[in-house]
């Protein structure tokens, strides 16, 4: 880092440590969409830190290690992904039982957007895990299950007014969403279709709907 020679304006934190926490998040970002379109086994971290222009040699001032990077990097992601996920499934607008469809929509405009560069980073870290850091395991873990509790939480509000068949278990029905979907984000990524995206979700919910009441 360059030497401050001015002196700092009162109320203002210091231009170092703004510094510091600017250049991190970008070394993040940077992590965060070479991770998700290459995975792990094909990310180097000299290529994201020079797409930041951090010196190999200062990657250790930020990160304790490169391990720690890569879970700061996940945490991001499952926060981003954690935050649209709760706005799609708590939109009032929409009843309860078509609120998954709001996801969906967002993630067919998300993969087109990137030309399909771009899946789920958690579902392609997961299909590397022989590959990661044995602490990488339990988070992609327990972020798959946060996933899975608030989309059982809305299947359950659409059990409760009757869409639903009143003996489902919405915790497994969950479950199964998140596994069958990160399948058909890796067919729309090697289709470059959001084709997949779509009609897993209309199998999806035909079997909710279709389920005698």
């Amino acid at each position: 880092m360059h030497e401050i020679t001015t002196k700092p304006r009162r109320g203002r934190p210091p231009n170092a440590s703004r510094d510091n926490q600017d250049t991190k998040a970008a070394l993040i970002r940077s992590g965060l969409e070479q991770l998700t379109e290459t995975g792990f086994a094909g990310s180097g971290i000299d290529l994201i830190l020079k797409k930041v222009g951090v010196p190999k040699g200062s990657f250790y001032h930020y990160f304790a290690s490169k391990e720690a990077f890569g879970q700061e990097v996940i945490a991001n992601y499952a926060a981003y992904f954690m935050h649209q996920l709760d706005k799609c499934l708590a939109d009032e607008s929409v009843s309860e039982i078509h609120r998954l469809s709001l996801f969906v929509n967002k993630a067919k405009v998300g993969m087109t957007q990137y030309q399909f560069k771009r899946g789920c980073l958690i579902g392609n870290l997961g299909q590397e895990v022989d590959l990661l850091p044995d602490s990488y395991r339990q988070q992609l873990i327990d972020i798959f299950l946060s996933w899975q509790t608030r989309l059982a939480i809305c299947l359950q509000a659409a059990q409760t007014q009757g869409d639903i068949h009143p003996n489902a278990d919405c915790t497994l029905l969950a479950e199964l969403f998140w596994v069958g979907w990160e399948g058909a984000v890796s067919r729309a990524k090697l289709i470059q279709s959001v084709k997949p995206l779509q009609d897993y979700y209309d199998f999806f919910m035909s079997g909710l709907l279709t389920q005698d009441k």
